[in-house]
Protein backbone atom coordinates (compact mmCIF):
# COMPACT_ATOMS: atom_id res chain seq x y z
CA UNK A 1 0.00 0.00 0.00
CA UNK A 2 1.56 3.63 -1.07
CA UNK A 3 2.20 6.47 1.38
CA UNK A 4 -0.85 8.03 -0.53
CA UNK A 5 -3.23 5.33 0.19
CA UNK A 6 -2.32 4.93 3.78
CA UNK A 7 -3.30 8.30 4.46
CA UNK A 8 -6.52 8.22 2.84
CA UNK A 9 -6.98 4.84 4.46
CA UNK A 10 -6.01 6.82 7.88
CA UNK A 11 -8.84 9.72 7.05
CA UNK A 12 -11.91 7.21 6.61
CA UNK A 13 -11.29 5.25 9.73
CA UNK A 14 -11.28 8.70 11.86
CA UNK A 15 -14.26 9.81 10.00
CA UNK A 16 -15.80 6.13 10.68
CA UNK A 17 -14.37 6.48 14.21
CA UNK A 18 -16.46 9.71 14.60
CA UNK A 19 -19.33 8.82 13.00
CA UNK A 20 -19.54 6.03 16.24
CA UNK A 21 -19.59 8.05 18.91
CA UNK A 22 -22.98 8.89 20.32
CA UNK A 23 -24.14 12.52 19.79
CA UNK A 24 -25.06 14.12 23.28
CA UNK A 25 -27.85 16.61 23.26
CA UNK A 26 -28.51 18.69 25.88
CA UNK A 27 -32.30 18.83 27.30
CA UNK A 28 -32.07 22.32 27.24
CA UNK A 29 -29.39 25.03 26.74
CA UNK A 30 -29.57 26.05 30.30
CA UNK A 31 -28.96 22.51 31.00
CA UNK A 32 -25.60 21.69 29.06
CA UNK A 33 -23.82 24.27 31.38
CA UNK A 34 -25.55 23.01 34.62
CA UNK A 35 -24.54 19.69 33.36
CA UNK A 36 -20.71 20.64 33.13
CA UNK A 37 -20.96 22.87 36.37
CA UNK A 38 -22.01 19.63 37.89
CA UNK A 39 -19.31 17.25 36.45
CA UNK A 40 -16.43 19.62 37.42
CA UNK A 41 -17.84 20.15 40.94
CA UNK A 42 -18.07 15.86 41.00
CA UNK A 43 -21.80 15.73 41.57
CA UNK A 44 -22.11 13.61 38.49
CA UNK A 45 -19.91 11.75 36.55
CA UNK A 46 -18.40 12.50 32.79
CA UNK A 47 -20.36 10.73 30.34
CA UNK A 48 -16.87 8.86 29.37
CA UNK A 49 -16.62 7.14 32.90
CA UNK A 50 -21.11 6.20 32.41
CA UNK A 51 -20.31 4.88 28.99
CA UNK A 52 -18.04 2.70 30.50
CA UNK A 53 -20.78 1.49 33.47
CA UNK A 54 -23.19 0.52 31.20
CA UNK A 55 -21.83 -0.31 27.98
CA UNK A 56 -22.10 -4.10 28.43
CA UNK A 57 -25.98 -4.01 29.71
CA UNK A 58 -27.29 -1.77 27.37
CA UNK A 59 -29.68 -4.08 25.18
CA UNK A 60 -27.66 -2.56 22.11
CA UNK A 61 -25.46 0.27 20.40
CA UNK A 62 -25.96 3.51 21.84
CA UNK A 63 -27.23 6.23 18.43
CA UNK A 64 -27.49 9.19 21.02
CA UNK A 65 -27.06 10.40 25.01
CA UNK A 66 -28.92 13.61 26.64
CA UNK A 67 -28.73 14.33 29.65
CA UNK A 68 -31.37 16.38 31.84
CA UNK A 69 -32.63 16.66 35.51
CA UNK A 70 -35.61 14.81 36.80
CA UNK A 71 -37.16 15.88 39.96
CA UNK A 72 -33.91 17.39 40.43
CA UNK A 73 -31.44 13.98 39.80
CA UNK A 74 -28.97 14.55 37.09
CA UNK A 75 -29.96 11.50 34.38
CA UNK A 76 -28.35 10.51 31.31
CA UNK A 77 -30.96 9.31 28.72
CA UNK A 78 -29.57 6.88 26.21
CA UNK A 79 -31.07 6.14 22.80
CA UNK A 80 -30.12 2.47 21.90
CA UNK A 81 -30.34 0.35 18.58
CA UNK A 82 -30.48 -2.85 18.82
CA UNK A 83 -29.56 -5.93 16.24
CA UNK A 84 -33.48 -6.21 14.94
CA UNK A 85 -33.33 -2.56 14.85
CA UNK A 86 -35.45 -2.17 18.22
CA UNK A 87 -35.53 1.51 19.55
CA UNK A 88 -34.85 1.73 23.68
CA UNK A 89 -34.47 4.46 26.11
CA UNK A 90 -32.66 3.69 28.64
CA UNK A 91 -31.72 5.98 32.02
CA UNK A 92 -28.81 6.20 33.85
CA UNK A 93 -28.72 7.87 36.88
CA UNK A 94 -26.41 10.22 36.48
CA UNK A 95 -24.40 9.90 39.88
CA UNK A 96 -24.25 6.09 39.99
CA UNK A 97 -23.78 5.17 36.64
CA UNK A 98 -27.10 2.59 37.51
CA UNK A 99 -29.62 1.94 34.97
CA UNK A 100 -32.67 3.26 36.51
CA UNK A 101 -35.60 2.00 33.65
CA UNK A 102 -35.28 0.83 29.97
CA UNK A 103 -38.05 1.64 28.11
CA UNK A 104 -38.84 0.49 23.93
CA UNK A 105 -40.49 3.04 21.89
Amino acid sequence: MGLRSQAGFGAIAVAVALLAVPTVVPAGGRDHDEARRAVEAGEIRPLVEILNLARGKLPGEIVRVKIEREDGVWVYEFRVVDREGRLFEVYVDGRTGEIKRIKEK
